[in-house]
């Protein structure tokens, strides 16, 4: 059976192996995404990059195909989509993974220091994402994602970006995040929300999936703040996963009446888009959280059994 990470390409010097296909994408993201000067290699950064779009969109059409058949069963008609969107937050794959509850129960502070370690690694960078999928969208929509990135941006005041929150969790708990230690599902993750937000062609897509990380995330940001609570963690260092659990509330609310409604209104064909993308995202998410369990939980099961 071929592997989703797989791609249709023709020969080039790369293996095609599933991590390693994730390793360089993430490499790749983060070195042309970074502002940079012009070079005498042009040429070849121009090649390279275009063999590694090739790479990420077999990848994300690898996506779309796995959750084709889930996406069809979209309703177009605006009020018949967004019940059918809000559903997601009690039966999208991943929602109440038992691996939060565990984390806010009990969780050791090396067990959350490598959960964190692999969410920041992985870590796309939702304040970039809504910039690069509000580009040339229908006005309203457009508003909507404008008013979510300046809550991301601190509303002006650095000290509120969620950006420079996470850096200070980071430091706060010494954290190393290198995409060689970051494990491929984390990382495709991140990819495939990069993928869908820089791509044009997946803008519809993108915006599902960045409205069902506010439609989700809320629940397991409180039982991560919940778990550095438990741990004696103070507040500035629980802030971002604090602040999560309760903005997003708000933003997800805001991003269903003012951006969903009004694209599927206007084009009812967008629906199947914005659906294939949140559950792309549910999808990546939900094989984080089961290999996050095979990694915290290995060798416990066992010993509570005896």
């Amino acid at each position: 059976m071929a592997s989703l990470y797989q791609w249709d390409a023709p020969a080039a010097p790369h293996p095609a192996s599933d991590a390693d296909l994730q390793r360089r994408l993430a490499e790749w993201n983060r070195t042309r995404l970074a502002p940079q000067f012009p070079t005498p290699n042009w040429r070849a950064e121009i090649d390279r990059d275009a063999w590694m779009r090739r790479a990420e969109i077999g990848f994300l059409e690898r996506l779309r195909e796995e959750v084709a058949d889930a996406a069809a069963e979209a309703p177009s008609d605006p009020d018949g989509f967004i019940a059918w969107y809000e559903a997601l937050k009690e039966h999208g794959a991943g929602q109440g993974d038992p691996l939060f509850a565990w984390i806010a129960d009990s969780a050791s502070v090396g067990d959350i220091s490598w959960f964190l370690e692999q969410e920041a690694a992985g870590e796309a960078g939702f304040d970039d994402l809504v910039a690069m999928t509000q580009v040339k969208l229908p006005q309203r929509a457009k508003l909507e994602l404008a008013r979510n990135y300046w809550d991301e941006m601190g509303r002006g005041n650095p000290k509120g970006m969620h950006g420079p929150m996470l850096d200070a969790l980071v430091a706060a708990l010494g954290l190393s995040p290198t995409i060689a230690a970051t494990l491929p599902e984390s990382l495709a993750l991140a990819n495939a929300m990069t993928a869908m937000a820089s791509e044009r062609r997946y803008a519809w897509h993108a915006v599902g999936a960045l409205g069902v990380i506010e439609l989700t995330a809320p629940g397991r940001s409180a039982c991560t703040a919940a778990a550095l609570r438990r741990l004696g963690f103070p507040p500035d260092v629980r802030r971002y996963f604090d602040l999560h659990a309760t903005l997003d509330v708000r933003h997800s609310a805001a991003w269903n009446a003012e951006a969903l409604r009004t694209l599927v209104e206007e084009d009812p064909a967008r629906a199947r888009a914005i659906a294939e993308g949140a559950l792309i995202r549910l999808a990546c998410g939900a094989r984080c959280y089961e290999r996050y369990r095979a990694h915290l939980w290995r060798g416990r099961i066992a010993v509570a059994a005896e």
